[in-house]
């Protein structure tokens, strides 16, 4: 008898505390709320040991530019992007790899945020071309052309083997160097 009523107890619970499935088709998922699109980018602003630049997109296409093709896990494609390395972006703020400032990068790291405030981390290593094999663009073209709805910046790197620390809409880039 006790477990009869332990059943109808959890069952009520169930019922109860979940009306929004019980009105929804059998086998159908809750409607996910519909984001706002995030405002599309125009300007980047670099931020390295206190020192904040910005950089308009025109600015970013004068600079040396450099073409990188990855496999997009997303969109199931290769895609070629064309921007600035960041290591370049990085000296003109101020933080060149060298002997003496080693430590530094060894001990710092890379945040970068889009307009939906979607951020990711990068060791400021994984940047330097001088540490890691890989690269990070920050692009201002794909595929010859504009980045689409990606905004007129985006961060991408030649190593993630999925584009999650690649960041469409780029508005921000902060380096801290970790004590």
């Amino acid at each position: 008898m006790r477990r009869i009523g332990i059943a109808v107890i959890g069952l009520t619970v169930c019922v109860c505390g979940s009306m929004a499935w019980a009105q929804m088709p059998m086998g159908a998922a809750p409607a996910a709320a519909a984001k706002p699109k995030a405002p599309l980018s125009t300007s980047l602003s670099m931020t390295v040991t206190g020192k904040t630049m910005t950089f308009t997109v025109a600015q970013l296409e004068t600079m040396p530019q450099k073409t990188i093709t990855v496999d997009n896990e997303h969109t199931k494609n290769k895609e070629s992007y064309t921007g600035v390395p960041l290591e370049t972006l990085l000296a003109q703020c101020g933080a060149t790899y060298t002997p003496a400032t080693q430590k530094m990068f060894l001990h710092s790291t890379v945040r970068a945020i889009g307009t939906d405030q979607y951020f990711v981390i990068y060791s400021a290593s994984e940047v330097e071309s001088g540490l890691h094999a890989g690269d990070v663009i920050v692009a201002t073209k794909m595929n010859g052309g504009s980045l689409g709805d990606d905004g007129r910046i985006k961060l991408i790197s030649t190593e993630d083997k999925k584009p999650a620390r690649w960041v469409r809409n780029l508005v921000s880039i902060t380096v801290t160097e970790q004590q």
